[in-house]
């Protein structure tokens, strides 16, 4: 059975260009919410170094995931008779549970990266296939129309390099981004635990929790 190299050529441009389309659009969404988690985490930073991290600040109230695992964190450490093996669990995690949500969506930038180069050759060689068909169907009668099929089987190859490099750049960038947002979590963290824990205060309670404490106790 013939193949249509003609169709699936235009299908793979088409495709590559849904790439570009989803590669801007995802570096456009995370560049911004990595800009405002940043200026949240900075908030809590300046409220960290004032003292004003304790249970139901203001400042614990946003909803990205560096605040709310922050107050999830500083509501644990505030548990009477809690251990501090349980508080490191618990931090780790948070980590674990922040980085990914933080990172969410780049590995679709990775994906695009790895495809499209893949894609665009392979419409270029569907393309060239088209070309040769209609050679071989018509005869060499205009070279230069074979020319022009050949260059316009190339543009394939073009726009998926052009899209893998892009998504290269804009993947690294925003990697880097989050790592940097998942180290000031990290910081954070280490800042609320420089507050001794009220269960530090009484080393001769029991571990005789309230109801927030199963939930720590679960975690770990």
């Amino acid at each position: 059975m013939p193949i249509d190299t003609a169709h699936y050529h235009h299908i793979c441009i088409t495709l590559l260009w849904g790439m570009m389309a989803l590669l801007a659009l995802i570096l456009i969404e995370r560049l911004v919410y990595f800009g405002i988690v940043g200026l949240q985490a900075g908030k809590l930073a300046k409220a960290a170094r004032d003292g004003g991290l304790v249970p139901g600040a203001r400042v614990l109230k946003a909803a990205d995931p560096i605040t709310r695992g922050l107050a999830e964190y500083v509501d644990a450490h505030q548990i009477v008779g809690i251990r501090r093996e349980r508080l490191e669990d618990l931090s780790a995690a948070l980590f674990i549970d922040v980085d990914a949500r933080i990172s969410a969506r780049l590995w679709v930038l990775d994906t695009i990266v790895t495809a499209a180069p893949l894609l665009g050759l392979l419409g270029t060689i569907l393309g060239i296939m088209d070309a040769f068909n209609a050679l071989s169907s018509g005869g060499i009668s205009d070279p230069a129309a074979v020319s022009r099929g050949i260059a316009a089987a190339l543009i394939a190859t073009a726009i998926g390099i052009f899209t893998a490099l892009c998504g290269l750049i804009g993947h690294n960038f925003l990697h880097r981004m989050a790592n940097n947002l998942t180290e000031r979590f990290k910081r954070l963290i280490l800042l609320t635990e420089a507050i001794p824990a009220q269960g530090s205060q009484d080393k001769g309670s029991k571990d005789s929790r309230p109801a927030t404490g199963a939930m720590v106790e679960a975690t770990a």
